[in-house]
């Protein structure tokens, strides 16, 4: 039977192939047609690769006895009686539920109900007073989040966007997306200095990734734009477009409707459905647009002084009477 040691060095040797791997596709997704059939052979490798990671995966976690008992297999996040307090007050308060892989998960409540504090926890940008931030990453392997350091909760498949738009104004929009996919190298640091051939290689597959991210989102047109001066709504698509560059399993979105008239809204919406689809993901938000709220989520929970008041479907939530009292106005 094969070491722990052993298992993880073959676990890192099939991850890194993988990656390797899916900058070949992104390359190929920028080329003609006649590229297809090559395509479809790297897809299939990929395929086989995954698979033997899984089993590797399987059998660490039979070794080590792993935490993966603690989530259910379609279960991608898992709150457990989380609380955060500063000094004598309770932001989260005791606060536990589930998010189910590939759904659009709802956090709503009134302003000051705890749900930025919600996500700022589970990105570890405030380490919790207590509880538990239970996740399945990218490699199907359950985490406790809490262990991780904020600048590397991303590698686990994590990423956000936040209330303001986080743009870097001196660049291009296209320009963006290639900052936020440094992820996706693996060429060092004299690799970029000499631009080796692995660097071009792997500045091709980032940039290929960038343009059918920016078709993707119907950012094309402006590519070569400069932030300062676009309309708000196209600003928080370019956001919305640079997450999908660090390849996510769970997008958390901080009220990505906020500052949008209804047309915006509803290209928003269409664009966060095509992305839950098309991409994959998982997608959790706060939202103060109840119509887009009702609309989008497939499971809402509803918080107020940072207890939760219902979990649901968008039907049980609006029928939901203490909902309807502390955030919707009652009756």
């Amino acid at each position: 039977m094969a070491t722990l040691k052993e298992i993880n060095q073959e676990i890192a040797k099939l991850k890194k192939q993988l990656s390797h791997l899916k900058l070949d596709v992104y390359a190929l997704e920028a080329t003609p047609n006649q590229k297809e059939a090559e395509k479809e052979q790297l897809q299939q490798t990929i395929k086989q690769l995954k698979s033997q990671l899984d089993e590797k995966l399987v059998e660490k976690t039979s070794l080590l006895g792993s935490d993966s008992s603690k989530l259910d297999d379609n279960v991608i996040l898992r709150l457990e009686n989380l609380t955060m307090k500063f000094g004598g007050l309770v932001a989260v308060d005791n606060l536990s539920f589930d998010v189910k892989k590939g759904e659009v998960f709802g956090l709503i409540g009134p302003n000051g109900a705890g749900k930025t504090t919600v996500f700022n926890c589970i990105t570890q940008f405030y380490k919790a007073t207590s509880g538990n931030v239970i996740y399945r990453n990218k490699d199907n392997d359950v985490v406790d989040l809490g262990k991780f350091k904020v600048h590397n909760v991303i590698k686990e498949g994590i990423v956000r966007t936040f209330q303001n738009v986080e743009l870097i104004w001196e660049l291009s929009i296209l320009e963006n997306l290639l900052i936020a996919g440094h992820t996706l190298y693996h060429a060092n640091f004299f690799d970029h200095v000499l631009k080796t051939r692995r660097y071009r290689k792997e500045e091709k597959a980032v940039r290929a990734r960038a343009m059918k991210v920016l078709s993707d989102v119907g950012l094309t047109p402006y590519m070569h734009a400069y932030p300062l001066g676009l309309p708000y709504g196209t600003l928080k698509l370019v956001e919305l477009a640079r997450t999908l560059m660090t390849e996510p399993k769970l997008i958390i979105l901080d009220e990505p409707a906020a500052g949008l008239n209804d047309q915006e809204t509803s290209k928003l919406t269409e664009t966060i459905r095509k992305i839950q689809k098309d991409y994959d993901c998982t997608i959790f938000l706060v939202e103060h647009d109840m119509g887009l709220v009702m609309k989008l989520c497939d499971t809402i929970c509803a918080i107020s002084f940072g207890k939760q008041l219902a979990i649901g479907t968008p039907a049980e939530i609006k029928q939901n009477k203490a909902v309807q009292e502390a955030y919707l106005g009652g009756e």
